[in-house]
């Protein structure tokens, strides 16, 4: 079998966390590794020596742009395999112009993102954010909130703004929570995709009208900024939830903000702009906002996922096979 040259990029706690020997003996019985097998560092001297050899590089978080003159640099690169989301900081147009074979485990990376927003969902229909707010300022109204009939996820609207690759496996997961109609929009999905998955292609202006809770799924691109603004959060009905769990810029904060101050919306947010907020900013303060640090996708045991998906591209490198993952030049121009 082919044995490439192969050489990992990234961070060093990234490298811990990724490559323990499990995953480096799948690598060692796929590649060859020199000295070193990793660097966080390929415009080092050292590293540019086996750079010179590399066939394929293993990249996550932390790996450089490859531009020009680093691709000067690895005249015998065939094949980039990123063990992490989107490549769109990685590569330049000296990658495409090369033919270099570019994969992602944003696929992987889905998962986990999918499983937050699940939850997140769940927490909005019963509006458990807003109470543990409430309980912990008003104790003695602890009985009180079982009498309301807004606490249910049974029946409920959904909006999914963006049917991508985690908002495809949301609108999946929703199934199993029996909420009402789940709306999707997206002016590249597939109708007949999106009804397979359990929702219907509407309208954006439709979706925010009708659903109850809004989960946005887009990636951040110049048309993509501020997607979400005052006009289309004053369709929505009184005490509806917008959940973030992709880019905080496809969200306008200021108009979130004036809504969730006066009470009428509420927000679950994993990501923000900027992204963290500002000290004293308004919108982090407010008990109907919940705010977590940006831990939808892959942490912990979770980028063990990443990296199997990545060897796994390997394997079908070396085998001569086409990759499952691939990322292309047309690709980036509409997706993260």
């Amino acid at each position: 079998m082919y044995r490439p040259q192969a050489l990992l990029v990234m961070r060093p706690e990234t490298f811990r966390l990724q490559f323990g020997p499990q995953e480096l003996s799948r690598l060692r019985s796929l590649a060859d590794l020199g000295d070193p097998i990793w660097s966080d560092d390929i415009d080092d001297p050292h590293t540019r020596a086996r750079l010179a050899q590399t066939e394929v590089l293993i990249t996550s978080w932390g790996a450089p742009t490859l531009t020009a003159e680093r691709l000067d640099a690895a005249p015998r690169l065939r094949a980039v395999l990123h063990c992490a989301g989107s490549v769109r900081h990685l590569v330049s147009d000296g990658v495409w112009q090369r033919g270099i074979l570019v994969t992602s485990a944003a696929e992987a990376n889905a998962t986990p993102v999918a499983e937050y927003t699940l939850a997140a969902i769940i927490f909005a229909g019963k509006k458990a954010h807003l109470l543990a707010a409430q309980s912990r300022l008003h104790p003695a109204d602890w009985d009180a909130v079982h009498h309301r009939e807004d606490l249910s996820n049974y029946g409920r609207t959904v909006g999914i703004v963006g049917f991508s690759r985690i908002g495809r496996r949301v609108v999946e997961r929703l199934r199993t929570i029996e909420t009402g109609q789940i709306l999707v929009t997206d002016p590249y999905a597939d109708p007949a995709a999106v009804a397979a998955a359990g929702g219907r292609l509407v309208e954006l202006d439709e979706l925010m009208a009708a659903s109850e809770i809004v989960s946005l799924h887009l990636p951040e691109l110049p048309q993509t900024r501020h997607a979400i603004g005052a006009r289309e959060l004053a369709l929505l009905p009184d005490g509806a939830t917008i959940v973030n769990t992709a880019r905080g810029a496809v969200l306008d904060t200021a108009a979130l903000e004036r809504e969730c101050a006066t009470g009428r919306l509420n927000a679950i947010l994993d990501v923000t702009d900027p992204e963290p907020l500002p000290a004293g900013s308004l919108l982090a303060q407010l008990p109907n906002v919940m705010i977590t640090p940006h831990i939808a996708g892959s942490l912990g045991s979770e980028t063990r996922r990443l990296s199997a998906q990545a060897l796994d591209e390997l394997t079908r490198f070396v085998r001569g096979e086409p990759a499952l993952h691939a990322v292309t030049s047309e690709a980036l121009e509409v997706s993260a």
